[in-house]
């Protein structure tokens, strides 16, 4: 059996592929560019990817090839209509990166309502030092008990954070699709016009696409926190960009984009190093405990693919 790995780098330097080792002949490339994607898979018998994007292109000369395991429990990178036309199938790893992507949402709630980043600025730049006040109180910060976090999707990591949300004290509630669960459920024009936080942990489908819109956007309070761990462009990321600049939302914390890296023209670079804006590189899925996980439940895809077992196979 040959596997082929593509985009190595993006499990990290530390992390031990021996899993996967241990079930053939493992050829691995740090990155690929998409015009490397198909020699480098044409005589391969299962792929592994995170973030390449697979589809009939770079698919079509792969014969041999069987099985796609992707690094991720998301696989909008794929192109599903081709794979079940090829008959090629495609594993997924659901809920390995929960507690990484909870806590990291956390992080960022906690940053930007305590207006970690100003504050730390004024000691940081000598201004506290210089001012002979033993304390500074501004800008004004709230206390999560007063408020209401509105978790944006009821899967795994949705409910961990509401779960999160309401051990800190805040009123929850959650859009979802079913009715069901501890938290008030409401749908999102309500999440978006009563919530003082608002994070999102949904996958990006044609339903889910520019959820968060400028209409959306023009309905939140104004010291709303917006924050998404989930996929970029389950936002408007230019209204959002603007909403910022205009200041008629209180912060925004972003992990995902969509397109990653994003380029010098994006809307984001526009408020770059502002104090209510929180951007990181796409890393909250990756805790070292996460990126383990995901390695041995690819392992164990493989091996169930070829045991005939269809845990954790979407198709």
């Amino acid at each position: 059996m040959k596997i082929t790995v593509l985009d190595k780098s993006t499990l990290g330097e530390d992390i031990d592929l021996s899993p996967i080792y241990a079930l053939g002949e493992v050829e691995e490339f740090e990155t690929t560019a998409p015009d490397e994607i198909s020699d480098r898979i044409s005589n391969s018998d299962v792929v592994i990817i995170n973030k390449i994007k697979l589809n009939e292109s770079n698919l079509s000369k792969a014969s041999n090839l069987k099985l796609i395991c992707v690094a991720a429990t998301g696989y909008d990178n794929i192109d599903t209509v081709y794979c079940k036309k090829a008959n090629i199938a495609l594993y997924n790893v659901p809920g390995y990166s929960t507690d990484s992507v909870a806590q990291v949402t956390l992080s960022m709630v906690l940053s930007l309502v305590t207006h970690l980043k100003e504050y730390e600025s004024f000691v940081n730049s000598g201004e506290y030092s210089k001012s002979g006040i033993a304390n500074k109180l501004t800008p004004v910060y709230h206390e999560l008990s007063n408020l209401t976090w509105g978790v944006v999707g009821g899967g795994g990591i949705g409910t961990k954070v509401a779960e999160i949300a309401d051990a800190i004290g805040c009123k929850v509630m959650i859009c979802r699709r079913k009715n069901e669960g501890k938290f008030p459920v409401v749908d999102i024009d309500e999440l978006c016009t009563e919530c003082d936080v608002i994070s999102l942990h949904v996958p990006l489908s044609d339903e889910t696409r520019n959820l968060i819109n400028a209409e959306r956007i023009a309905k939140m309070k104004k010291n709303a926190i917006v924050v998404n761990t989930a996929r970029g462009a389950v936002t408007d990321e230019k209204a959002l960009a603007n909403a910022i600049k205009e200041n008629r939302i209180g912060g925004l914390g972003v992990d995902v984009y969509s397109v990653e890296p994003f380029p010098e023209n994006h809307p984001y670079t526009d408020i770059l190093g502002y104090d209510n804006v929180v951007f990181t590189p796409h890393m909250a899925w990756g805790s070292y405990e996460a990126r383990n996980r995901c390695v041995k439940i690819m392992g164990e895809n493989i091996k169930s693919f070829y045991g005939g077992d269809t845990k954790n196979r979407i198709f």
